[in-house]
């Protein structure tokens, strides 16, 4: 939805999402309180390997969030602040795990702003249970037959240790 207006009531949720865990729903959900439209944009980051393709990170990422109806899935490539503003959104929405999440995203928001001076950074914090949670660590669990359920939905685990297995 290309505008030359952009809306304060829409927030995107940029990532690779390789896999989609809880805590990403967390947000997903959280975010979905705070806007009237929340899109989850499916980045390609050329500094990580991804382990499902962007056709299936998209597939899975509109499977677990069909029940927030404010929720639209979209692939992009590029930078996520151009996406963000492609979008007609104002506010970029990340979550925040640890000390370290804090500083990277202190710095991508500097230069996000600098890139484009319209779009703001609103950061939640993320729950306690999901602060250690990450993609690369599940894939990792995924690949040496550990428990995956109190991180992932059921569709994204069982995608999961297929990929994983078949490696």
């Amino acid at each position: 939805m290309p505008t030359n207006t952009l809306s304060p009531r829409v927030a995107v949720y940029t990532g690779t999402f390789d896999p989609v865990h809880l805590g990403h729903l967390d947000v997903i959900k959280r975010g979905c309180g705070l806007f009237e439209r929340l899109i989850v944009g499916v980045g390609i980051n050329p500094d990580k390997a991804t382990l499902f393709t962007i056709e299936e990170r998209v597939k899975l990422l509109k499977e677990v969030t069909s029940e927030f109806k404010n929720v639209e899935v979209l692939p992009f490539t590029g930078l996520a602040v151009g996406f963000v503003r492609q979008s007609g959104a104002r506010i970029m929405l990340r979550g925040l795990r640890t000390l370290s999440d804090m500083e990277y995203e202190f710095t991508m928001s500097l230069m996000n702003l600098h890139l484009d001076p319209g779009i703001e950074t609103v950061f939640l914090m993320a729950k306690e249970e999901f602060s250690h949670v990450s993609s690369s660590l599940l894939r990792q669990i995924a690949v040496l037959g550990g428990d995956l359920t109190k991180f992932l939905p059921e569709p994204v685990k069982k995608a999961l240790i297929a990929k994983a297995t078949r490696q």
